[in-house]
């Protein structure tokens, strides 16, 4: 209800205004998403919404280059990447006579909202363009071009910036738009370069972007375990080409088939000369003899269809940039709308660009410490935990404590991904490492084992569980589970898996007044597709999982074009939690996504099949439906399926698709394996930390409750959480949290794709004559 009355609210909110967006500068995955969020936004609130085409260079040049859209203007463009109204970079802009020419455009179509997705550089002339703004109107109505009542009309000009970029440049935001797309393009590169280099044992050098920054690098860095990285934050100590050539070494006499480095394209060294991607390749060849390789990936990460974070993250900044403006007064700054955590949030834009400056002259200063710091708390902490894992650094001693690691509940991609850190850092530390197979079962089989650092290698880029995984809980074979705890003297348990693992240490506490081997120290990293363990806003392979029904729903939509109309009733995984499919369907424009936790009746089921009719009728040629497995006890999908059919008989036929086991299979996308990686490290520091604490006279004793945690992100702090207390806030006969954020996102998808729109269509037919009438129609894509 509250969704229903926010969207009456915002309609009509906008009536009057004219709102402009633009791409500038390089392109980025995720801008075509943004586009179609602010149009969509735009006119749900009633304003009217031009694209300018061709970046600044439409807006000065005018003319067929703005032009007002309407809400089929970005059909089916989500999906695409690059940008579907152009970008170019404009000379004529830098310029007052250049600007003066594109104030004179948007005054004649009485834009004063103008929304601009690019660059730093490109928000910079934004502001500009803004600040000018009264001037340009005295000189146009000086020089007899408009009027003064005009002028008055366009007093204010509105700016709002999204950042696209796909370096993730842009200090105030967590991730830029195009970002997580490149470092998929990276990863399918590093994981197709691994297999070719292990079967001859060759070393790859990777040349990725980032002239100025060295995310890309150090992100895929992380997420492919690379041998040696190099990012122009921080140039490697003098004589670096003794100890990397030293490291490659140790890597190949220890069994290693294969190296990587990764170079970011701005790599320099200490006294700020460039390494370039052939000077190391030469350098491995003249000291090691090692057969070498340079791939320089180049515009490959700019291309591509974008990931379904950057489509998620693209739609929410849209929708946010339109409500931006729409709360616009005189006296607001220009600013940025940025991601923070799982929010949108707006920024004072010349704020955070003038901090972007200051990384770079920090850099410029070699005030490589600060400039790293400058970054970000996220930038600083992948570059120590980059430090920590990429080479074993011997125990200073041995620690009496010794850990196990097991995977618990379904597969989920990213569970390897947080195993090999974790036991890593458990090395490091000095504690003797377990692994378990196949979760509590094998706990309670004595199926434990001691490994070792290189027992991991290659495991980051690996679906799926290396350890096998059962969904067997503790209660059924607890007695077997304390002897092998006391036999092992495990005094510390990594449980990795979904809402089983969380279920399973709960028992394991509730257990300890009745079995004092079981008061050792616990934690859950969350790992299901489903995404439904209280204690984190985001599970291990939820991503994943997100990304390959994305993939199956595009693939589904294209094999409907060029014939009759038709409709997909595609169903997913998740249990009862819905967000499988409501991030999906926003990820693909889908028409509707039926979930458990937003219930729905028959009339509901009515509107949409109406809504979808309607659609038809149109140009659209195609509808996507999404339902969750379990959202309804009596809607099925087969039951969808005939209702869709009967109703939309003669005007478009219906498909069902299970999407399945798909939805669990593949390697996990660069988010799951940078995820994975931090919570496998953080979750044995805090470990370690509890076990120092509950150690005493030579044995471990933990029985209170905050020696047994999940740990998750939730929002921008990773958080430990004891089972117990999540144990009152969880749905156990549904196995849900009881409050779940993405909640909110059911109100994005509902306005960029489901609700009625008014539009003024113009017909043409056979007739001399065009007739024009308005519908009020259900659009998705």
């Amino acid at each position: 209800m509250a969704a229903a009355a926010e969207l009456e609210r915002l309609r009509m909110a906008g009536a009057g205004m004219a709102i402009a967006v633009l791409t500038s500068g390089g392109d980025a995955q995720g801008m075509n998403a943004a586009v179609r969020a602010v149009t969509r936004m735009g006119i749900y609130v009633g304003a009217k919404v031009f694209l300018i085409y061709e970046g600044y260079e439409g807006l000065v040049e005018g003319g067929d280059n703005i032009k007002q859209a309407n809400w089929l203007s970005v059909s089916n463009i989500i999906q695409l990447g690059g940008t579907v109204i152009g970008s170019a970079r404009c000379k004529a802009f830098t310029t007052r006579a250049g600007r003066l020419r594109a104030a004179r455009n948007l005054v004649e179509h009485g834009i004063t909202n103008l929304c601009v997705i690019g660059g730093d550089g490109s928000l910079t002339g934004a502001d500009i363009f803004r600040s000018e703004w009264a001037g340009l109107l005295e000189e146009l109505v000086r020089d007899g071009q408009i009027s003064e009542e005009v002028a008055r009309k366009n007093c204010h000009l509105n700016i709002v910036g999204l950042v696209g970029s796909i370096d993730n440049d842009f200090c105030g935001t967590d991730m830029t738009i195009g970002t997580d797309s490149a470092l998929h393009r990276i990863m399918e590169v590093v994981d197709a370069i691994t297999t070719t280099a292990q079967s001859h044992q060759r070393t790859f050098v990777l040349e990725v972007m980032g002239r100025h920054c060295g995310y890309l690098a150090l992100v895929s860095g992380l997420a492919s375990g690379a041998d040696w990285l190099f990012i122009p934050e921080s140039p490697p100590e003098d004589g670096w080409e003794d100890l990397m050539c030293e490291r490659l070494g140790e890597t190949r006499s220890r069994g290693s088939r294969l190296n990587i480095i990764i170079i970011a394209a701005g790599a320099i060294d200490r006294s700020g000369k460039p390494i370039s991607s052939n000077y190391v390749k030469d350098l491995v060849v003249q000291r090691l003899g090692f057969d070498t390789r340079v791939t320089v990936l180049g515009h490959v990460q700019r291309g591509g269809t974008p990931s379904a974070f950057d489509r998620v993250l693209s739609s929410k900044m849209g929708m946010e940039a339109v409500m931006a403006l729409l709360e616009a007064t005189p006296d607001t700054p220009a600013c940025v709308v940025s991601h923070s955590g799982n929010q949108s949030v707006r920024l004072p834009l010349m704020e955070c660009v003038q901090v972007t400056k200051d990384v770079q002259k920090a850099m410029d200063e070699k005030r490589f410490d600060e400039a790293i710091q400058l970054r970000g708390r996220s930038f600083e902490n992948n570059w120590n935990i980059y430090k920590l894992l990429a080479h074993q650094k011997p125990a200073q001693e041995k620690s009496p404590f010794s850990m196990a690691i097991l995977n618990v509940g379904a597969p989920a991609a990213g569970m390897n991904a947080a195993v090999r850190p974790a036991l890593r850092i458990g090395i490091c530390q000095g504690h003797t490492i377990y692994v378990v197979n196949d979760g509590f079962e094998g706990l309670a089989k004595g199926q434990v084992r001691e490994v070792g650092w290189h027992d991991v290698a290659g495991w980051l880029g690996r679906g799926g569980s290396m350890l096998g995984t059962k969904r067997t809980l503790p209660k059924t074979c607890m007695e077997k589970i304390v002897e092998n705890v006391r036999k092992f003297n495990i005094q510390g348990l990594l449980v990795i898996g979904g809402f089983e693992a969380y279920e399973g240490v709960l028992q394991l506490v509730e257990a300890r007044g009745q079995y004092e081997e079981l008061c050792i120290v616990m934690c859950v990293i969350p790992a299901t597709i489903s995404n439904n363990v209280p204690g984190t806003d985001f599970s291990l392979g939820s991503d994943t999982a997100v990304n390959a029904a994305m993939e199956s729903c595009d693939r589904i939509k294209q094999s409907a074009s060029g014939t009759k109309r038709r409709v997909f009733i595609v169903e997913t995984m998740g249990g009862y939690c819905g967000y499988l499919s409501t991030v999906t369907g926003i990820a693909v424009g889908a028409d509707a996504a039926y979930v458990y936790e937003d219930p729905f009746t028959i009339h509901d089921l009515k509107a949409n099949v109406e809504h979808l009719t309607d659609k038809m009728k149109t140009d659209i040629q195609r509808g996507l439906v999404l339902r969750n497995e379990k959202c309804h006890e009596h809607y099925t999908t087969e039951f969808l399926y005939n209702l869709y059919s009967s109703e939309g008989k003669g005007i478009f036929d219906c498909r069902i698709n299970v999407l399945g086991h798909l939805q669990q299979g593949g390697a996990p996308t660069p988010f799951d394996r940078n995820y994975g990686t931090k919570l496998g490290v953080k979750a044995v520091l805090w470990m370690s930390e509890k076990l120092q604490q509950v150690y005493s006279k030579g044995r471990v004793f933990a029985n209170s409750g905050d020696t047994a945690c999940v740990i998750g992100l939730r929002k921008k702090v990773v958080a430990f959480s004891p089972v117990t207390e999540l144990k009152k806030v969880t749905d156990f006969e549904h196995r849900l949290p009881q409050e779940q954020w993405w909640l909110n996102l059911r109100l994005m998808l509902k306005m960029l794709a489901n609700y009625q729109i008014s539009l003024t269509e113009y017909i043409s037919g056979q007739m001399e004559h065009v007739t024009r009438r308005t519908l009020s129609i259900e659009k998705g894509f």
